[in-house]
């Protein structure tokens, strides 16, 4: 079980030239929440339409076009912050922030401000070593996403595909709580699986529905305990914030390449001046892309199309009473229902699919099943030859059910654990009922001690030297054994033919 004591974060340390150093890092994680129609507006989110087939009136800016809210983003956005133990604000608003880009229509972008829908809470990020850090959530706002601007389609013009603008995105703004490269990737890794076990956002990076920016600065050690008890940011040192990160890899490269550039910049007597900057992945570093000021540069100021946001406790309540089981309640409860390794349960509960598929394959049939044994097929068979074919759970030629049957059988004594394994891969190459399979091509496992005890007779009788061997070192039994299974095609029952080799050699 991880050990959710420790919360303070493990320092990546960097050694410059005047000593060592240690990385503070924050991370914006913009969200595209999971609904079929945008924020403001009834157009259609869906993924890879044709370009500029997405888009309402009110997106592309049109003259008299008022922002509607879709009650099911807000609904999304309560019950992510829900599901991030975090204050849910019964009373929010929206602003607007102001700025000029041309897949920017309205040139502002309505979003949250002053008064956040979702407050201060909580990410327990595992780390691997049998812990977990607690990264603080300050504030979700939900915002509308901007246009893409295409520029290599054309020599000389560029495009702009609206169908994302107007996009319903929840920012996840995190305290500098995360303290290194591996730390930053753990903590996506885990608000993802939140966010999917909830349903609120697909959390594919891919294809921009899940990215982050990411702010770096660096401090002496001892600089960020001073940090914790005065809240005073200075300790930290200046941030440069890198702007749109669609991949673990390269954050953690980008963060990487960051912090070494400050140290250098700090220690040669030059100031870090406070930008964005965006990530090269074929260089691996980072470079400038415009300055970076306070909030305010943006010329906020509340939407005037937009009432405040008034919601009840009762509504938000009921949201909560209908929450899934989430990742951390559900790896606890594996280990202790079906007595599975930390490990075991981490990769069971990594996707919610992977989690239900376990749990049918052992709830499945007249009882419940041994939830080590399926474990072991679920990881190491299923997962195996599904990641061998890269294929999803989801696309596994393989039901629960089917699972469930080949388990039986081993329970039952019809098959042994080599046969198991030729009669899972007829079933996922072929598909069909384990128990017919095993029935129709004569694959039982032979259990009868008589012939067993023939088998095992025929195979001495051949080899006598061999007897020898094994009456002076009994380790050499296991050859007898070796060549029973071969002579009864591997369906002997192992246990019976250790059992009567032994006998029959005298050991």
């Amino acid at each position: 079980m991880l050990d959710l004591t420790h919360d303070a974060p493990r320092p990546k340390t960097l050694s410059g030239a005047t000593g060592d150093w240690e990385l503070v890092i924050g991370m914006e994680v913009h969200a595209q929440v999971a609904t079929q129609a945008k924020l403001f507006s009834g157009a259609s989110t869906q993924f890879g339409a044709e370009p500029n087939s997405n888009v309402a009136f009110v997106d592309a800016g049109m003259p008299g076009m008022l922002p509607v809210i879709n009650e099911g983003c807000v609904a999304q956005a309560v019950r992510t912050g829900l599901g991030l133990r975090a204050e849910i604000n019964l009373s929010s608003a929206f602003d607007r922030k102001n700025y000029f880009y041309p897949d920017l229509p309205q040139g502002y972008q309505i979003s949250q401000l002053y008064h956040p829908l979702v407050g201060e809470g909580e990410v327990l990020v595992e780390m691997g070593d049998d812990t977990a850090r607690r990264v603080r959530i300050e504030r979700i706002h939900l915002e509308q996403d901007a246009g893409k601007s295409i520029h290599d389609m054309d020599p000389h013009m560029s495009f702009v595909d609206l169908n994302r603008t107007g996009v319903a995105l929840m920012e996840i703004v995190s305290r500098p709580d995360i303290r290194g490269p591996e730390e930053a990737a753990a903590y996506i890794v885990k608000l993802r699986q939140i966010m999917r076990y909830l349903g609120t956002c697909e959390g594919n990076m891919q294809s921009g529905n899940l990215r982050a920016d990411v702010n770096v600065s660096v401090c002496r050690p001892g600089d960020y305990e001073r940090y914790m008890e005065s809240q005073d940011f200075s300790h930290l040192g200046t941030r440069c914030e890198i702007k749109n990160m669609n991949s673990m890899r390269f954050i953690q490269q980008a963060i990487d390449h960051e912090a070494r550039r400050q140290i250098a910049l700090i220690e040669d007597g030059q100031e870090v001046v406070q930008e964005t900057r965006l990530f090269d992945p074929d260089k691996g570093e980072t470079r400038s892309m415009r300055s970076k000021e306070e909030a305010h540069d943006y010329r906020y100021f509340p939407d005037p199309d937009l009432l405040p946001l008034e919601i009840e406790q009762a509504w938000v309540d009921d949201i909560a009473a209908h929450l899934p089981e989430l990742p951390d309640a559900k790896k606890a409860r594996f280990i202790t229902d079906f007595g599975l390794s930390d490990y075991d349960a981490a990769v069971l509960t990594a996707e919610h699919e992977n989690a239900a598929y376990f749990e049918a394959v052992v709830d499945g049939g007249a009882g419940s099943r041994d939830g080590k044994l399926a474990a072991n097929w679920v990881i190491n068979e299923l997962f195996g030859r599904l990641k061998k074919d890269e294929r999803a759970i989801t696309d596994s030629p393989v039901s629960p059910a089917q699972l469930g049957g080949i388990l039986d059988l081993i329970g039952k004594g019809d098959i042994s654990g080599k046969i198991a394994k030729d009669l899972f891969e007829i079933v996922y190459t072929e598909g069909g009922d384990p128990a017919q399979i095993v029935a129709d091509r004569g694959m039982k496992q032979v259990t009868d001690t008589g012939a067993i005890e023939a088998a095992v007779d025929e195979v001495i009788a051949a080899n006598p030297a061999q007897v020898e061997k094994a009456k002076e070192n009994p380790k050499l039994a296991g050859w007898f054994v070796g060549q029973v299974m071969k002579a009864t095609g591997g369906k002997a029952n192992p246990k019976a033919v250790n059992e009567i080799v032994s006998a029959r050699l005298g050991l």
